[in-house]
């Protein structure tokens, strides 16, 4: 599991190691929300995007392993492909908040590996929020006010990997993941 504050590089990171490992038995584990899709975002390929009313649902029904209310939005990772693709020998990639990957590592602990992708500092993390414009200011100032928060738990992490050069940061975790 990969986490790290909005911004910080995870689905980058994710889609370039499995686009350059399609020998390898990865698969990516798409989440559910309940926020608005972005341009560009095509549904089961990035989210599954529903209502909250549905999320409510799947939370009640035990469809969630886990689910956190982030930035005013729920998200959360469908049960049912993650113990396939662990029965299967798979090795799932999520990219997942902080909480979400702490409560994950408590319902696979055997199959869990948290990566923590720590941003170079706070500016080089608002200059990529705001370069990927997907957001305005006061959403935007949501996520830089979860920084240090999400900071905090870093260190219940298997590993740290400081992403302040994308390629160092794709081998090192790719390194981390073939270690396990």
């Amino acid at each position: 599991m990969i986490s790290s504050p909005s911004g910080g590089g995870k689905s980058t990171i994710i889609k370039r190691i499995l686009a350059k490992n399609k020998d390898k038995p990865y698969v990516y584990s798409v989440s559910m929300t309940t926020r608005a899709k972005r341009e560009g975002e095509i549904d089961g390929r990035d989210y599954w995007f529903v209502d909250e009313e549905t999320f409510k649902e799947k939370i009640k029904s035990g469809d969630l392993i886990e689910y956190e209310n982030v930035h005013g939005c729920f998200y959360g990772t469908p049960k049912t492909p993650i113990q396939n693709w662990i029965d299967q020998g798979k090795i799932v990639f999520l990219d997942i908040d902080v909480y979400g990957a702490l409560s994950l590592r408590e319902s696979f602990p055997a199959h869990s590996l948290l990566i923590f992708l720590k941003p170079p500092d706070l500016e080089v993390l608002k200059k990529r929020l705001l370069g990927r414009a997907t957001e305005g200011k006061s959403e935007i100032q949501k996520r830089l006010q979860r920084v240090p928060v999400e900071m905090a738990e870093m260190n219940k992490f298997d590993e740290i990997v400081v992403n302040d050069d994308l390629d160092g940061a794709v081998r090192q975790i790719e390194e981390v993941v073939n270690k396990k």
